[in-house]
This record gives C-alpha cells, structure tokens and sequence, in this order.
C-alpha cells in the first residue's frame, strides 16, 4: 500500500532492507533489550521490517514504538503490531503530542514526509516546551522538526537512520532555521554519514533521497568525523516499474555501502570529512564605495569633538536648497522643485495637505533618480550634481543654464526625502522636502571557509579580504552556517573529445556532405 498524502513516502523494501543491514553492522548481538522506534510509522513497514531483519540474524530481545497520525495507517500498523510479542503503536501527532515522553530508545528509523507544510500546527510548535526544537525550519517543509524530535529521544548511545529529501543538506543561508539546525547536528558531533540514494527508488516520487545516519556512540577515529557516501549509481532496474519506482537496491549494492561505512576510508564514490568542513562564514561587511580616483564623500564630512575630546565624523552634510532640476528624456517630463515648505495644495483635485503629499509630493520625490546623472540640487552659492561617469558628487555652479564642475567630492549619494508635518498650535500643517549629501555605503557579505580555532579563523577572514575586497569596509556581523553539497564533492567534469577525434568527425561529415551534393546534381 502507498500513502496518497503528498510527502508521504511508503518505504520500498530495499530501502529497509539497506537500514537494516547498517543498524546490524553496528549494533552488537548479545542478550541486551533492544527498542526501535519509528515516529511517522505509518502501516509500520519500516519500523516492523527492521525488527525483522533484526531477528533474522540476532537473537536480542525487541520491542517496536510507533506512532502515525493517519488514521487508516495507524490502524493498519496497531493490527500488525498485535501479531507481535511486543509492540506498542499510538495514534496521535508526534510534533505536537510526545506519547513516548521521558522514554529513549536505542534505535530510531522513520522516512517522516517532506515538502509538507506545517502551518495547521505552527503555534503549537513555536510554544512547545519540550525543549526538543533547538531551531525551526521553513514553514513549508517540516522534515527537520521531526529529525529533532528523534534526536530528543535517542539514547545517549542510540543510533538512528531518517530517510530526507535533498532540501535538509543545503536549504536556508547562515543563520536561517534549516542552517541552524545543521549546525546543532553537527556541533554535537551527532552525524556520522549522509549517503545519497539512486533516483527513482520510491513508489510516488523520482527525486534523490539521502539517509542521515546519526550516531551518540561514535568511536573516537570518527570523533568530529563524517562521511558522504554517493550510492547514486548502486542499482539495478526492475523488470516491472511500480509506480514511480523504476530501480532497486540489490544485495551487493547494499553490501557495498554497508562494507564503506563500515571500513570508513576515501573511495571514488565515499569521502571521509572533519565535520568543520561543512561550516563556513557568512561575514557581513559595510562598504565605503569610491569614485574612479578611490575617493570617497566620507572624507568630505566634518569632524566634531565632544566635551570629552572624543572625535565623531557628521553622518551626512545637510544643504539648503533653492531649486532641483531633473531633466526629462524621450520617456520622462522635466521635474523642478523651488517650494521646500508646502502649506497649500490644489482643494479641486486633493481632499487635504496630507492627499497631497500621499498621492504627489511623495511619488515626484521618489522618482528623482540622483545617479542618472540629470539631477541638479542648487542652492544659494553652489550647486551639486552626481556624475555616473566618475561616480562622484560634483560640486560647481550654474552658468548659462549649465553645470560648471569646481570640485569632484567622492561617491556619494544624493538624498531628497519628502515629509508630511502635523499642524501644532504654533505653526499649521506643511510638507518639508530636505537635501543632504552622505558617503555611499553598501552592506554585502562574503562567504570564507571557517575553522574551528577563533585565531585562525579571524585570520580566514582577514586574508580573504584582503585579497578580495578593495574598497574601503568595516565589518559587521559574522554567521556561522552549515551546509552539504553533494554535487561538490563528487562532481565529476566531462571528458572533452580529442582534437584529434573532432578532426575526424568534421572530415566524414565534409565528406557526406559532398556525397549528397552530387546526389543532388544528379
């Protein structure tokens, strides 16, 4: 049977039958109880399947945990697990209901939907106080709620096997929800291999799927290790499709992931990493944009001192303007403002001052475009205009109705802003439009490989910006991320042909193409 509900994956027997084989290669066969737990166990294939495979070549004692929100797939797995001599299935949702609570089990399997959203339930989730959501995913997939919700109730020595979509690896920048619950994985050196699926292995969807093997036991050579197992190509095509399903997994297939695990050393198609690989830094940097001398307007604003002697540079230098001129082009009208302090506005066409300042001012101001290089501010004495050739400010004055450069200033920007006063009891209502010339900041961020050690990594950070960055920059908040890429670590470049191979192929083309000329000329 397969699970209509969009998300829900009905786990292939292979799939199970490969969990099985890496939970077997690294649990011990002694006489000690063993508990397995599946929280979207759905008709209970996975959950009941391991504990088969279990028994199959263990004589350990076991006992199955699961719970489905699915009524009809609950009942199917609570009819199973009455045919079993310990079993304990419940109904209920596990994001929001914990029926297994203060209970941690050695072994945790679940295939938990993905790409569904959990949006009915979300003010549940935000005020949990269960403390097993270190951070929360996007709202449209919630695979990375239920990871952690396994990960609260594994034993302290347990191992688990979750199937993901791709989107877990590599979805939500530093900082987001998704890289922030890598983060927490990884910092707590939980993840010990991510292995890649064969497409086409599930019943109801063709995507890649990948198995996080999360382990509290590792041994110490894979402290702070992990290790990226590309089973992609570990498959042989069914005679019959089934769905959506087109490949399985056969036994050496299986065995070979297994044996690679197990052995834990570089192949072509596995790779052993220190977990720090994964982490990067998202450096956030102020820059300080300069005209084509490498000047900026920053060095144009004025220094004061307090009564402390302390020095601080003004933000920006306001000015007094007369008149702005923005001359039109083939699409544009020419715009000229001489009135800075508007009290009186047009009664036949806006209700009030503040409809006029809504529905004109404000929009005239916003589209007087300082950077294309046909905006004039003048005041008393100067005027100012920006050039996008040099990306200066230009200081100068207005002769014969042209601007005449004195001084280029630096890049900078040329603000106007538009403000809507309230009357008071000293003075009634008005609209003010203001001018001032600031520098050109601009926030950007740099992606650095990150180290564990603050020294070296701060030192990461300074090289790269030292090589990389030439403007002028302070820096602002660093955040660390976590993310796997696949295709990076196995990409594999395509084999250009021969020069030699090319030559050929032209020759017997040029020498068809001539064949069927003289076809033709018959």
């Amino acid at each position: 049977m397969s699970a209509e509900t969009a998300g829900e994956q009905y786990t292939p027997d292979d799939i199970i039958s490969l969990i099985s084989e890496i939970i077997l290669s690294k649990i011990e066969d002694n006489n000690e109880f063993l508990t397995i737990y599946d929280p979207t166990c759905g008709g209970g294939n996975l959950l009941f399947g391991v504990e088969d495979r279990i028994k199959e070549k263990f004589n350990r004692p076991t006992k199955t945990y699961g719970e489905d929100w699915s009524d009809s797939l609950y009942a199917l797995a609570k009819i199973e697990s009455r045919f079993r001599t310990d079993s304990d299935i419940r109904y209920g949702n596990t994001l929001v209901n914990r029926k297994f609570e203060g209970k941690d089990f050695d072994v945790i399997v679940a295939n938990p939907p993905y790409g569904v959203d959990w949006k009915g339930y979300r003010k549940d989730i935000v005020n949990d106080q269960t403390e097993r959501f270190h951070d929360l995913p996007s709202i449209s997939d919630g695979q990375f709620l239920f990871t952690q919700h396994i990960l609260s109730l594994l034993d302290n020595k347990g191992l688990s096997v979750v199937v993901h979509n791709g989107s877990t690896l590599f979805s939500g920048d530093a900082g987001s929800g998704e890289s922030n619950i890598r983060k927490y994985f990884f910092d707590n050196d939980w993840v010990e291999a991510i292995i890649q699926m064969p497409t086409d292995e599930f019943f109801n969807t063709g995507i890649y799927t990948y198995l996080w093997v999360f382990n509290k036991n590792k041994t110490e050579e894979r402290k702070d290790k992990v290790m990226l197992i590309d089973g992609s190509n570990f498959w042989e095509p069914l005679k019959k499709s089934k769905g959506k399903k087109r490949r399985e997994m056969v036994f050496d297939n299986r065995k070979t992931i297994v044996d690679t695990l197990t052995n834990f050393k570089n192949t072509d198609y596995a790779k052993v990493f220190d977990k720090w690989h994964f982490y990067y830094n998202k450096q956030a940097i102020m820059l300080t944009n300069v005209d084509e001398n490498g000047k900026t307007f920053e060095d144009q604003l004025p220094v004061k001192k307090n009564k402390q002697g302390e020095e601080s540079r003004a933000k920006s230098i306001k000015l007094n303007p007369i008149k702005i001129t923005q001359i039109g082009n083939l699409d544009t009208e020419l715009v000229e403002v001489t009135n800075f302090e508007i009290t009186s506005f047009n009664s036949g066409k806006y209700s009030d001052l503040k409809d006029y300042y809504t529905n004109h001012i404000k929009p005239l101001i916003n589209n007087l475009l300082y950077k294309e290089g046909n905006l004039i501010v003048e005041t008393k004495k100067l005027a100012y205009q920006y050039n996008p050739d040099t990306e200066s400010i230009e200081e100068g004055e207005i002769q014969n109705s042209k601007f005449i450069t004195h001084n280029s200033l630096g890049c900078g920007k040329i603000v106007i802003k538009a403000s809507y006063k309230k009357g008071t009891k000293t003075k009634e209502a008005r609209i003010e439009i203001s001018v001032e010339l600031t520098p050109d900041y601009e926030k950007d961020y740099e992606i650095i490989p990150y180290s564990p050690n603050e020294v070296e990594n701060q030192k990461n950070i300074a090289d790269f910006m030292a090589k990389y960055i030439t403007k002028p920059f302070v820096y602002i908040e660093n955040t660390i991320g976590v993310e796997i890429n696949f295709n990076k670590v196995f990409y594999k470049p395509e084999q250009l042909r021969s020069i030699q191979e090319i030559t050929t192929n032209l020759e017997e083309l040029e020498n068809e193409l001539s064949k069927l000329e003289k076809e033709l000329a018959l």
